[in-house]
């Protein structure tokens, strides 16, 4: 039995509350199980300079994590004076996870900064910071269609990410980190409108796992998703305009 007598393919309660910074164009604070993570977009009316004079926008992505949001105190980066190889790789794949469903043509000559910093952390923070990121995003796109800066809705789906993996030989969703620190097959995925890939991360831990099992774990990502889309939507929804 898992914690809290979770099925093996079922999610950890899930709540994604909107606009959770005011000052933010768009922002949320997802929570999944002991995992909470605030998401904000911000959008400048500039592009880098590779891309200058394109007429097309960009997206990019940070992530962080608060000293305390492991128990233990975590040093922040500013501190050590640059991120860690962890962090670096999250925040790339939270903007590569972004940037898939985004015509980056109809967001015009413009940025948008996502930010995900981690209060509290009990496994699958990446993937809760990529689910919470898209509600803050389609916020922030909401608000410029309704003030006339974008013209088309540049986003083309939703994305959601999830993790799963194989604990004691039994293939379960979304790991928490007592689950994920002794998994034998550690896994996360990203999904587009729930069922079209956008990334897979999968590593064997102890040996080498068969292709049935990893069609398994899709299977179990792919449910996942479609949960966490219909938590987006409800988030999306409740939002008030402004």
């Amino acid at each position: 039995m898992r914690a809290g007598g979770r099925r093996a393919d079922q999610l950890r309660p899930v709540s994604i509350e909107p606009d959770f910074v005011r000052t933010a164009l768009g922002s949320a604070l997802i929570a999944i199980g002991g995992t909470r993570v605030i998401c904000t977009a911000s959008v400048e009316d500039r592009v880098p300079a590779w891309l200058e004079g394109s007429g097309e926008g960009w997206l990019t992505a940070e992530y962080g994590m608060l000293p305390a949001s492991t128990g233990e105190r975590k040093q922040r980066d500013g501190a050590r004076g640059r991120p860690d190889g962890r962090t670096v790789e999250i925040q790339r794949l939270i903007g590569r996870a972004l940037r898939a469903v985004v015509d980056r043509k109809r967001l015009g000559a413009r940025t948008v900064w996502i930010d995900c910093d981690v209060l509290e952390a009990d496994g699958g923070t990446r993937c809760a910071a990529i689910t919470g990121a898209y509600v803050a995003l389609a916020l922030a796109v909401r608000r410029l269609r309704e003030r006339g800066a974008i013209e088309e809705d540049p986003l083309r789906a939703s994305v959601a990410a999830v993790s799963c993996g194989v604990v004691d030989g039994w293939a379960l969703l979304d790991l928490d980190y007592a689950e994920d620190s002794r998994a034998e097959v550690d896994m996360n995925v990203v999904l587009a409108d729930a069922r079209d890939i956008v990334e897979v991360q999968a590593t064997a831990e102890e040996a080498p796992f068969a292709r049935a099992r990893l069609d398994e774990l899709l299977a179990l990502a792919s449910a996942g998703c479609e949960s966490l889309r219909q938590a987006q939507c409800a988030a999306l929804a409740a939002a008030n305009d402004r």
